[in-house]
């Protein structure tokens, strides 16, 4: 008997007793609570460092240091069953501790780029390190990436929570203000990773958090034959540097227009200017519909495994990254060298160097406002 799916093969590829105890085997799953365990991970010059385990009951499995906040691995079903990591990462914590490329980690207080290192404020001038040639990146020498985050377990019925607060000074890399951020990721048995972001200040600072992790829905090889689906009609074009020019360019007719699910490595080698400033895409998206309510934002599937991961966020950009720089000299878990264009980013945020692009959405927080932002991973398959 020939079955359309491995359910079929599974449910009628079998005698009726076996049938009985598979679907009980699948009740009892399905009643099962996610889980989050915690075991040690590593000494920091800050203090040390945990590895958290969330787990559901559909096989999806996330570790989470409170290093930077960083995903260390994401297990996911393929279409067969078949788990695999998903997101490019360290086996121990001194890979991370050395050049890492922000693999998987917390991205603050400003995510992106800021032109030269400096913003303006009510008249008064800041400056930041300018760590990426000119320019302002990621936070800074040592960002949100690189702190041991206070870290709690929050465990309900459908869902397990890590949650994760850091006390960023006023004058750190830089930044003005006495920054409280909490960073929330919650996994439930819907196949959900949820990223909760928040953060009060007590003086007018900027504030943009984002999560830098890299898949590769096939586990391994470059990521160019991934299928990628953006809703955006725009995007921010930039200059040499990677610095947007303010500009605000549609995606019609260019290789940025992904509003059809299309293959990565289709036009990735073109000759435009774009193509060439980035390396490859570097880009943030302009996401429609943006009102700061959530909403589907992009569809990046792998056609081999059958994987597929929606994103959802109440963000108004999305920073579409291929690992042009990764080089082959980061060695990852199972002794992988992550090479060129062996994973991607998918970075919800506001647009880079906001604070000097007074067209662009505000990055400004207040004194009595809070900053919220959520991002949700959905995982599924599809045959």
């Amino acid at each position: 008997m020939l079955c359309s799916s491995v359910i079929l093969l599974l449910a009628a590829c079998q005698p009726a007793s076996n049938r009985s105890q598979t679907k009980a085997a699948e009740t009892t799953a399905n009643d099962m609570k996610p889980t989050i365990t915690t075991t040690a991970f590593g000494q920091t010059e800050d203090g040390p460092a945990d590895l958290y385990t969330l787990t559901n009951n559909k096989g999806l499995e996330v570790r989470i240091t409170n290093y930077g906040g960083t995903i260390v691995a994401l297990l996911v079903p393929d279409k067969n069953g078949q788990p695999g990591d998903v997101v490019l990462g360290y086996d121990s914590l001194s890979s991370y501790l050395s050049a890492s490329p922000y693999l998987g980690s917390i991205i603050g207080r400003y995510g992106n780029r800021i032109a030269k290192g400096k913003f303006t404020l009510d008249g008064k001038t800041y400056t930041l390190a300018t760590n990426n040639g000119v320019n302002h990146l990621h936070g800074g020498i040592k960002g949100f990436d690189k702190q041991i985050w206070q870290a709690r377990s929050v465990e309900e019925t459908n869902q397990v929570s890590l949650e994760l607060t850091y006390q960023s000074k006023d004058g750190e890399e830089g930044y003005p203000g006495n920054l409280s951020a909490k960073v929330i990721y919650t996994l439930n048995n819907e196949n959900d990773l949820k990223i909760d972001y928040s953060a009060t200040t007590d003086r007018k600072t900027v504030c943009n958090l984002t999560n830098h992790v890299y898949f590769n829905l096939a586990g391994s090889g470059t990521i160019l034959n991934h299928q990628l689906q953006v809703d955006a009609d725009a995007f921010t074009p930039v200059d040499a540097t990677l610095i947007p020019t303010g500009e605000i360019r549609a995606v019609a007719n260019t290789p940025f227009d992904f509003r059809q699910a299309t293959a990565i490595g289709a036009r990735i080698e073109q000759n435009e200017e774009q193509l060439k400033f980035g390396n490859g895409y570097d880009h943030n998206f302009v996401l429609n519909n943006f009102n700061g309510q959530l909403r589907k934002v992009a569809v990046l599937a792998e056609p081999t495994t059958g994987r597929v991961v929606e994103v959802r966020t109440t963000e108004p950009g999305l920073q579409f990254y291929t690992g042009n720089f990764l080089d082959g000299t980061h060695i990852g878990k199972n002794n992988q060298a992550y090479a060129r264009r062996t994973g991607l980013c998918l970075e919800t945020q506001h647009f880079p160097d906001s604070p000097n692009q007074p067209g662009f959405p505000s990055v400004v927080l207040e004194p009595n406002q809070t900053y919220t932002s959520q991002t949700v991973y959905h995982f599924a398959v599809r045959e």
